[in-house]
């Protein structure tokens, strides 16, 4: 079900989202699809962070948006150097934009607003630096 919840097309609008936040700023965006969470969704995000190795990022700047479908359950997961410099309510706010996208079956704008809102963000603290950066994660959409 997961893989299927998004065409072709979708997952490279998804990609692309990722890819024009990016470009703008040093941190790394991931996006993560399961069926089912059974586990705190929180939790479950932070074992799917740290398996991807999203820590791993230079600035601590990684942002994974993980999506449990069959459960209706997703996070938003920002590394430490992100959690530090965006505005105490910034993940929720984020979270209630998307889940409105959500509730009319909009997944994928959903989640494209979700990850504009964090390029944003990772742009103004996290500035693209040409001498410096390297993609340092993948930015298609992985499935669990």
């Amino acid at each position: 079900m997961a893989e299927k919840l998004f065409s072709p097309e979708e997952k490279d609008q998804i990609k692309a989202a990722i890819q024009s936040s990016e470009i703008r700023t040093s941190g790394e965006i991931q996006v993560h699809i399961e069926n089912h969470c059974k586990a705190n969704v929180l939790d479950r995000a932070a074992e799917v962070f740290e398996t991807l190795k999203m820590y791993q990022t230079k600035d601590r700047n990684g942002v994974l948006f993980y999506l449990a479908v069959l459960d209706h359950k997703f996070a938003i997961l920002g590394d430490a150097g992100i959690n530090a410099v965006v505005p105490k309510d910034f993940w929720e706010s984020t979270k209630e934009v998307m889940a409105s996208h959500f509730r009319q079956g909009k997944f994928t704008q959903g989640l494209i607003e979700g990850i504009h809102l964090a390029g944003d963000q990772l742009g103004a603290h996290f500035p693209y630096d040409k001498t410096d950066d390297k993609n340092e994660l993948s930015d298609e959409v992985s499935f669990g």
